[in-house]
C-alpha cells in the first residue's frame, strides 16, 4: 500500500490515531458533564446543555482549549482529566509502529490539535516523545488541522514535501484539509475509539492496524544487530 522509498516525511495525529480516542470521548460526552453538575451542584438535565456547549465549538481552536473550556465552564478541566487518566493509553499496535519508523528513519512528526497542557498530560503517561522528532500543536500555530492555515504554518516550522509526506488521522475534515494543501499520502483510522463501532471515512483508506502498510521484512532493531540479544 505505501511506497516508503517515496516518504520522507510522516505526520501523525495523537488522539484517535497514536492513542485511543475512548478517553476524550468518555471525557468529554460523560465525566466532565456530570462532573460540572456535581460541582455546581445543579439538576442532571444540565448535563446535556453541557454536552451541546462543547459539540458547538467543534472544530475549532475553543474545541481543543482546555484553558478556554476551565474558564467557561468555571472548573479545573487539567484536574478532572487526571481523575479518569488511567483511561489513557495507545492504540493497537501504535507502539510497534512507531518503533518502526524509528528503525526506517523518516522524520517523525505529531501534528495534533491537542493543546499543550493535553500534550504535558498525555505524553509522560504513554511515552510517545521518545519516538517523535518533533511536536506540533494547532495551538502553537493559532490555526486549528481543520483549516488551510494550518498547514502553511506547519510547513514554516517543520518544512517538509506533500509530495514525499504521509499523513495518518481520524478526522475526515482533517484528513481533507490536508488533501487540499497537496499531501500525498493519506490514510485514516477505522476504529479510533476502542469502544465505539468502526468509521467509514468514504473517501479515505482507513487502517484497522498499522501493520497493513508495514513491509514484509522490517529492519532489525540496534540490539537484533548487534548480536547482543
Amino acid at each position: 500500500m505505501i511506497d516508503w522509498r517515496a516518504i520522507d516525511t510522516v505526520l501523525l495525529d495523537m488522539d484517535g490515531t497514536l492513542l485511543d480516542l475512548h478517553f476524550d470521548s468518555h471525557f468529554w460526552l460523560e465525566h466532565l458533564p456530570r462532573r460540572y453538575v456535581e460541582l455546581h451542584r445543579l439538576d442532571e438535565a444540565t448535563q446535556e446543555e453541557v454536552r451541546s456547549r462543547v459539540l458547538h465549538e467543534k472544530g475549532t481552536l475553543n474545541w481543543y482549549s482546555l484553558a478556554y473550556w476551565s474558564r467557561e465552564l468555571d472548573v479545573d478541566i487539567v484536574a478532572l482529566k487526571r481523575e479518569i487518566q488511567h483511561l489513557i493509553g495507545l492504540r493497537g499496535d501504535a507502539l510497534d509502529f512507531l518503533k518502526w519508523l524509528r528503525r526506517a528513519h523518516p522524520r517523525v512528526v505529531l501534528a495534533t490539535n491537542a493543546d499543550r497542557e493535553s500534550l504535558e498530560l498525555k505524553l509522560p503517561l504513554t511515552g510517545l516523545e521518545a519516538y517523535l522528532d518533533a511536536i506540533v500543536s494547532s495551538a502553537d500555530l493559532g490555526v486549528p488541522k481543520e483549516e488551510q492555515g494550518f498547514w502553511f504554518a506547519l510547513q514554516e516550522v517543520e518544512p517538509f514535501d506533500p509530495s514525499r509526506t504521509l499523513f495518518i488521522d481520524d478526522n475526515p475534515s482533517v484528513l481533507e484539509s490536508a488533501r487540499e494543501f497537496g499531501i500525498r499520502y493519506l490514510l485514516g483510522i477505522k476504529r479510533p475509539d476502542s469502544t465505539r463501532p468502526e468509521k467509514d471515512l468514504e473517501e479515505f483508506i482507513a487502517l484497522d492496524r498499522f501493520a497493513a502498510i508495514l513491509p514484509g521484512n522490517l529492519p532489525p532493531t540496534a540490539e537484533e544487530g548487534s548480536g547482543h540479544g
